[in-house]
């Protein structure tokens, strides 16, 4: 089901994201020839109005072939992509982007609208109330019971469930001097957190800090959470979170550039959008709707960095053309595609790698070869 659900979304980005151009195309009177969703072999396909779509084997893409887009094949007919003019060549390069782009503010419309829990929100009103201690855990040994409120753990006062999470979890696995709240008065109690094995989003393991308690979560604090917005309200605030997504992306960027952030931090591909997806999924539909439309925000502006094959690429040899009143030698052109080819690659296989890193597949490798 899983893979059905990124399959699903990854289909819908990529119809999305060639529909802009494919559109546009027809608008500004281009032929298009194919409509293709995924890459190699067909699996069957259908023809209407002069284009042929087609559904192939590998969905991991798309393509739309305009008619006379390889400038040394262009006859110089009306309907022909180069026949056209640098702006509306730029305005069908620039579609698919915008298309993105406007998905992503439609999906965030929705979630406003249907209402979503805010987490962080949820977690630290929830009260340090144990509701559970796990038998022979080091909580259950400390002498904490059922009903207990942690208030105090160290020097830190405890204000809710999330804060106490966070001083276990960077314990260390240190003893911690506890105090809670039992009936009318306070008690003093010693515990020492045990490390277990925790498994993230992408699978992988890591040693967490715990002492084995669960919240008393009997008055349903996440309904109290949920917001929901009319309108108005969800079209204003998906304009803040489209921008407040665009501003995070391109910060990260940039500090991906300087140094500031490291590469494998910031950069996610197909095998950590596949995690994120399934972790949506099961915390909800509008969890998943805000993902899709974080990810569609995010191929929009990746699709506009100025490298050949992107469309910002595109994009960016356009200007030139019309700065220069001409197109660049054909020469150059070979010159500058081959060379963002390859950077294209070069960034696909790091991705992978890191991807593969992240879910603990190049660990299990180096430690089979060991």
């Amino acid at each position: 089901m899983t893979f059905l659900i990124f399959v699903l979304v990854l289909s819908i980005l990529i119809i999305v994201h060639e529909a802009g151009h494919f559109l546009m195309a027809r608008k500004l009177g281009v032929r298009v020839e194919e409509f293709a969703l995924g890459f190699g072999p067909k699996i069957f396909s259908w023809k209407s109005g002069g284009t042929d779509y087609r559904l192939c084997a590998i969905p991991l893409g798309g393509y739309v072939k305009m008619a006379g887009d390889e400038r040394d094949k262009c006859q110089g007919m009306t309907d022909e992509f180069f026949s056209k003019s640098p702006g509306h060549r730029a305005l069908i390069a620039l579609m698919g982007p915008v298309v993105n782009y406007a998905l992503a503010y439609f999906c965030f419309v929705v979630v406003f609208m249907v209402g979503y829990v805010d987490l962080d929100a949820s977690m630290k009103a929830l009260p340090a109330k144990i509701g559970k201690v796990m038998a022979g855990s080091p909580a259950e040994k400390a002498g904490v019971k059922v009903g207990d409120t942690v208030v105090k753990i160290g020097t830190h006062a405890v204000a809710g469930w999330s804060v106490m999470q966070d001083e276990v979890m960077g314990s260390g696995g240190k003893t911690l001097d506890m105090v809670v709240a039992r009936g009318q008065e306070q008690v003093s109690l010693k515990v020492t957190p045990e490390s277990q094995i925790s498994k993230d989003i992408f699978g992988r393991e890591h040693p967490v800090s715990r002492i084995g308690v669960q919240p008393d979560q009997s008055q349903e604090i996440d309904k109290a959470f949920v917001k929901r917005y009319g309108v108005r309200g969800a079209f204003k605030k998906a304009g803040q979170e489209l921008w407040l997504v665009t501003a995070k992306t391109y910060s990260s960027l940039w500090e991906i550039v300087i140094g500031a952030r490291s590469a494998k931090e910031g950069m996610t591909g197909l095998i950590g959008i596949f995690f994120i997806i399934k972790f949506a999924a099961s915390v909800g539909f509008a969890f998943l709707l805000h993902i899709i439309g974080v990810i569609s925000a995010s191929l929009a502006i990746f699709n506009l960095l100025p490298l050949i094959p992107l469309d910002g690429g595109h994009l960016a040899l356009l200007g030139l053309e019309k700065l220069r009143s001409r197109p660049l030698s054909p020469k150059a052109e070979d010159i500058i595609t081959r060379v963002g080819f390859g950077l294209i690659i070069v960034l696909a296989l790091f991705v992978f790698y890191v991807d593969f890193e992240r879910i603990g597949l190049i660990d299990k490798v180096i430690h089979f070869f060991k």
